[in-house]
């Protein structure tokens, strides 16, 4: 198949770019810039622009090429979508939307989410964009026969990047290196909310299983491991991992939303809910989706990454600024 990834070199992208090419796809990557964590495949065709803004080379670019699909994997508003809409609705057979588990109604009034549960987030903006981009979609579908396929990851992972629920995702390594110091570590809650962690290359069997299907045009799919583990064993793990005894508080995720306002929509609209995927529907699309990686495996296979490449190491001081005085009040409020 002939294939465009917008992105393409990202965290979720690379480990789906890395897989297409490996299946002997012919890859185009869209992409303003070389990442330095993940460079593009050897085999892919890198052309270099801005979607956002680069109109007239993006058209150039463009020129003279059809996809049998196409994913966006960096759309988040239906600004976006438009854009996209206009750009391929002539130039693929299949386009598909990176969306997201977290759009899903918060919270959850059947603890076993599948593909029908709402889409309703009252607490995230993110989410809430990603529901609109999804609707303007399917409305396009339904009226012009747009091809398109969702796919909705929730809280996915690969060696750069540690998931923390109240880490810090540019700088992952700022929660491990606070670790590494002793100091004391916010679990929201009582640590028992269950949630799910995918691996990236796992995830990218079922995305690109999906490719060039045309019983997916119109349908959406969540792609997600099916191991559940709560908060408590995922840092517990961690610290396993690291071989660290355990220095651990609990705090409320509303209380920690008063001294962090991402946190409304990232904790309270995400991660302090439980959540359990219902996966048979990817399961019947894509048979040799299976995730192989547990967290065990993962998080010690992250910890490796970042061992390996110690540029990387970065440490956010503002985080540790924010989590020392989050946990500061809480011991005062409750000595």
């Amino acid at each position: 198949m002939k294939l465009l990834f917008i992105g393409g070199t990202g965290l979720i992208s690379s480990a789906c770019s890395e897989l297409a090419v490996l299946r002997g796809h012919e890859l185009f990557l869209l992409n303003r810039s070389a990442s330095a964590k993940y460079p593009a495949p050897k085999e892919a065709t890198v052309l270099q622009a801005d979607i956002s803004a680069d109109a007239s080379r993006l058209s150039a670019l463009l020129a003279g090429h059809r996809f049998d699909a196409v994913v966006d994997f960096i759309a988040f508003t239906p600004q976006d979508i438009d854009r996209d809409i206009s750009l391929f609705r002539e130039k693929t057979d299949q386009f598909v939307f990176i969306s997201s588990a977290s759009a899903y109604q918060k919270p959850v009034n059947n603890y076993l989410i599948t593909e029908e549960t709402p889409l309703e987030n009252p607490f995230w903006e993110y989410s809430r964009n990603k529901i609109a981009c999804e609707e303007k979609l399917m409305t396009e579908f339904r009226t012009r026969q747009f091809p398109v396929t969702i796919i909705r990851p929730s809280l996915t992972y690969g060696p750069s990047q540690i998931p923390f629920c109240t880490g810090n995702w540019q700088h992952p390594w700022t929660l491990v290196n606070r670790m590494k110091q002793g100091q004391p570590v916010i679990i929201p809650g009582d640590g028992t909310s269950l949630w799910v962690l995918t691996w990236n290359e796992d995830f990218a069997v079922g995305l690109v299983g999906l490719l060039g299907n045309e019983k997916t045009i119109g349908e959406a799919f969540q792609i997600t491991s099916d191991e559940v583990l709560n908060w408590n064993q995922i840092y517990l793990e961690a610290y396993q991992a690291l071989g660290l005894d355990p220095n651990v508080v609990h705090i409320p995720s509303d209380f920690i939303a008063r001294f962090d306002e991402h946190a409304i929509g990232s904790l309270i609209g995400d991660k302090c809910n439980s959540v359990v995927f219902d996966n048979s529907k990817i399961k019947r699309f894509v048979p040799e989706f299976d995730c192989r990686v547990n967290w065990s495996e993962g998080v010690r296979r992250s910890l490796a990454w970042f061992e390996a490449h110690p540029q990387f190491q970065t440490v956010a001081a503002e985080s540790d600024e924010l989590w020392d005085k989050i946990i500061g009040a809480y011991e005062k409020a409750f000595p």
